[in-house]
């Protein structure tokens, strides 16, 4: 048996980080669901840039969308929403079978709107209504900012993806902006049955450490976080508040495991999906990782529920100088930039692509 059934059975939930048109069209995603049990997946500005800049796949429909007057952001989610509609009818079985557990795709806002929760918020209900499909995802980064409209996107009843967290502090933050808009949607007698899933990133915690700590605790810190955060979720479950509202219906915004692919050339190339192996999550991996997984991945056991021994880890970083608290803080402000950078090259890319159709025609 492959690992990446081992992990479906034990009931984690393997989603693919990608999206192309080619993914679709040469029927490599299908081939994915199939033989390595995928039953999801998500995208970013960066992965469409490169999908758009790297392909020709897009050439002809893009044409066509500017001969309709589309540009820029407008565009884009044009040629978005076709792509992640097409997946997402692909995982519509396992959406069905799973009671809408699983089987989602994902779509994230501009980033332009990242200081605009009355923008983001509207603009992730035009999207979700665009894309007409049940098992589609809104992203709205779970920052400070961000976290007011994932609690009225919640209460809208649009299923949202909270991306960009680090921390334990960002999961608390964004699970508890989720629990207050199931809890308005209680009080005003909606059904509370709104879909999320919270993505905690982790292997950036090592890329930014792994050359100022001991050998011993090199590629230690993203699984340490994973198990302290794996925790918190498991807090949250088993407590009255959310007990409470599980009893109206409501279903959990569950834990994704996210940027799991590894940065240290040094380590095993799976280290993170063999080592964050847990029942009821998500883990979201880069197609090489993913193949990797398939051919020579091991699962040898499950997160334990009460984050094991990542408390005496996470000490040993701080004992060795590093500050968690600002490192937390800056990874998610740098990975904010770095989306802000990759929607400005995808518009970019866009507008090239427009400009050497318009070159040729």
């Amino acid at each position: 048996m492959k690992a990446t059934k081992e992990l479906h059975d034990l009931g984690q939930s393997l989603w693919l980080d990608n999206i192309t048109r080619d993914l679709l069209d040469t029927g490599t995603l299908k081939r994915y669901i199939d033989e390595l049990s995928v039953t999801g997946l998500t995208s970013n500005p960066t992965i469409f840039e490169h999908a758009i800049s790297k392909s020709k796949s897009y050439d002809a429909e893009i044409g066509r969308l500017l001969s309709t007057g589309l540009t820029g952001e407008k565009l884009f989610f044009e040629l978005a929403l076709q792509d992640l509609s097409r997946a997402a009818d692909l995982f519509a079985p396992v959406h069905e079978r799973t009671a809408g557990n699983d089987g989602f795709v994902s779509l994230e806002l501009s980033p332009l709107l990242a200081n605009d929760t009355k923008g983001s918020v509207a603009a992730a209900a035009l999207l979700h209504e665009k894309a007409n499909r049940p098992n589609l995802f809104i992203k709205i980064p779970g920052t400070k900012e961000g976290n007011p409209a994932i609690e009225e996107s919640i209460a809208a009843g649009v299923a949202i993806n909270v991306t960009l967290l680090f921390s334990r502090a960002h999961y608390l933050a964004s699970a508890e902006a989720y629990i207050r808009g199931i809890e308005r949607r209680v009080a005003a007698g909606l059904s509370p049955d709104v879909r999320s899933v919270a993505s905690v990133f982790l292997s950036r915690w090592d890329g930014a450490t792994m050359d100022k700590v001991p050998d011993r605790l090199r590629d230690k810190l993203g699984i340490a976080i994973g198990q302290q955060v794996y925790k918190a979720y498991r807090d949250i479950l088993a407590s009255d508040r959310w007990q409470r509202l599980a009893n109206f219906g409501a279903r959990p915004q569950r834990l994704l495991f996210a940027s799991t692919g590894t940065k240290d050339p040094k380590a095993s190339d799976v280290l993170y999906v063999a080592a964050l192996a847990a029942p009821n999550t998500i883990d979201t991996i880069p197609e090489k990782t993913l193949l990797a997984f398939g051919d020579h991945g091991k699962v040898s056991g499950t997160l334990p529920r009460d984050g094991g021994d990542c408390e005496t880890v996470l000490d040993d970083f701080r004992k060795a100088g590093i500050d968690l608290e600002q490192l937390g803080a800056d990874l998610q402000s740098n990975g904010a930039k770095s989306f802000d950078e990759s929607w400005q090259n995808l518009l970019s890319a866009i507008e090239s692509k427009g400009k050497q159709l318009q070159t040729v025609s």
